[in-house]
């Protein structure tokens, strides 16, 4: 069998760690469609409303915003106008202002001490956030910003794929870890052992982010032979 385990939105779950947003840490915690909660907010609309291209929309803008998206670059993601971009990720800063605080405070950090780092301390150094040209300088910020949480992100992956090959060792298992794919495990794995890895997850799931204050949330797939 082939057991897929993927990390539901590991970087919103980074962003509302950073930015201790109440309104992300919220919705973490009381297990809503952050795109969803996004979306009701941008369009104005009851949570039970937002249909489809909503949802997808504020999808991007949520995401968007770990990447650094100006309003252009919404504007080329969707199928909205410039005008309706910037009204967009002005209504998202306004439902999680701590969110714009971090990345502001962020910037300013790294402009000062040259580097921004993950949850773990990994740094990432940032020579050109300082630059006169305005091009390299803005390239810079958004490196600013998308480190930390990607960062953070790949961080806790790797932390989750030494703490699960250490306990398939210790129980002698003959599954196999086969690859990641950035916030998702794949693993090869005999049928009388998928009850093991499945019932193993919840110990992974809070085992994982000790160093952070969202939980994370591990969704599997079998897929059989």
């Amino acid at each position: 069998y082939l057991l897929s385990a993927d990390y539901s939105q590991i970087d919103l779950r980074a962003l509302a760690h950073l930015s201790q947003d109440p309104g992300l840490i919220a919705a973490f915690a009381h297990d809503e469609d952050i795109h969803a909660l996004t979306a009701s907010k941008i369009f104005g609309v009851p949570a039970g409303e937002v249909t489809t291209e909503m949802r997808r929309n504020a999808k991007t803008v949520n995401f968007g915003v770990v990447y650094g998206m100006s309003d252009y670059g919404l504007e080329q993601a969707t199928n909205l106008s410039r005008e309706e971009a910037s009204q967009f990720i002005a209504l998202y800063f306004e439902k999680y202002p701590r969110v714009k605080e971090y990345l502001e405070a962020t910037k300013a950090q790294a402009r000062k001490l040259g580097y921004v780092q993950t949850v773990l301390g990994r740094r990432r150094f940032l020579p050109e956030i300082n630059s006169s040209n305005r091009m390299v300088r803005e390239a810079a910020e958004r490196m600013a910003i998308n480190a930390p949480v990607q960062g953070s992100s790949a961080d806790i992956i790797k932390i989750a794929m030494i703490n699960l090959h250490r306990e398939m060792e210790r129980r002698n298992l003959k599954s196999k870890m086969l690859l990641q794919i950035h916030d998702e495990l794949l693993f090869e794995v005999p049928e009388e052992e998928v009850d093991i890895l499945v019932v193993g997850k919840s110990s992974n799931e809070t085992g994982v982010l000790g160093e952070m204050s969202q939980g994370s949330q591990v969704n599997l797939g079998v897929i059989g032979a």
